[in-house]
């Protein structure tokens, strides 16, 4: 997969895309519906498969202090969609002057413009240009005089309930990792570069990858079952884990992190990328009187994650 980021002039040998439009944060079913219609107008253009997406988050741009609500990093998103088959990544940079433009401006400076799109295809709910006044109708006619064709992919619901990131984060919040992945058809997961913490798990017999979940939507705290794939390093690879997200209340105040122990692994870790997938939710977070008990319900975890995971 070849992702732009730069500049978005691209030469000859990418343009022409058949291109699936959205923020696709957490690449769910939804999203999938989208990208899998603008799939069958590649295959029948001949063209590549492009998704256009915004980085950073256009919401992270107009309400920057809000509370973090990213189910993916741009990371993640990159991994999950070069994992079903995309060509090309347009990572358009959203700025203040972007949201400026208008449908018009939208439409033949950026679309026909910069990525010279064959064909694109929205959500039925697709809003675009200043004060989000483009709609499908005007997206089409627009289309029609830049030359790209337009297509519009209904809302996929599941039991009845549209799938949403929305839902997702409702589920995450509640601890039904489950549910969330029924709607985002794959595993949450949380992914980055395992940094150096403070080694007290080390310290407890059960050394830890730290991941920061810094501008995440935070999953219920407490202990998962997880699968962990382990992206670079000499130790690539997958493995069964057991991870506590939260702010280790036995030890202070702590900013959220993402704490994960391997079951069976010897070896170091740091540096390397991982991608934490939350399998079931375990039990909340404790503040515990001593590390002795907190060992003791360690060791129970552990041994629970193994045995779920076992049948998961």
């Amino acid at each position: 997969m070849r992702i732009f980021r730069d500049s978005l002039y691209l030469e000859d040998d990418a343009r022409g895309a058949a291109v699936a439009i959205g923020n696709f944060d957490g690449v769910h079913l939804g999203h999938r519906s989208v990208i899998d219609t603008a799939r069958d107008e590649a295959e029948r253009m001949g063209v590549p498969l492009g998704v256009l997406t915004f980085e950073p988050h256009p919401r992270e741009v107009f309400a920057p202090d809000a509370p973090p609500f990213r189910l993916m990093n741009a990371e993640t998103r990159a991994h999950r969609l070069q994992k079903i088959g995309i060509n090309y990544l347009y990572e358009l940079p959203f700025t203040k002057a972007l949201a400026t433009l208008t449908p018009d401006e939208f439409a033949r400076d950026v679309l026909a413009g910069q990525l010279g799109v064959g064909h694109v295809v929205v959500g039925a709910d697709f809003r675009f240009g200043q004060n989000r006044a483009g709609d499908i109708a005007m997206l089409t006619e627009l289309g029609q005089r830049y030359g790209f064709g337009v297509t519009a992919a209904p809302i996929l619901e599941l039991g009845g309930m549209e799938v949403s990131s929305t839902a997702i984060r409702e589920a995450l919040t509640e601890g039904r990792p489950r549910d969330a992945a029924a709607m985002l058809g794959h595993w949450h997961r949380i992914d980055g570069e395992v940094i150096r913490g403070d080694q007290r798990g080390r310290e407890l017999g059960f050394p830890t990858a730290n991941l920061a979940i810094g501008g995440l939507h935070p999953p219920r705290f407490g202990v998962y079952a997880t699968r962990v794939s382990v992206l670079t390093g000499p130790h690539e690879g997958e493995y069964d884990g057991a991870t506590s997200i939260g702010v280790r209340p036995t030890f202070g105040v702590n900013a959220p992190n993402c704490e994960t122990y391997l079951l069976g692994f010897r070896g170091d870790l740091y540096a390397a990328h991982i991608s934490v997938a939350l399998v079931e939710y375990l039990r909340p977070e404790l503040a515990y009187e001593g590390v002795e008990p907190l060992i003791a319900q360690m060791q129970k975890d552990v041994a629970e994650a193994r045995a779920i995971l076992a049948d998961a």
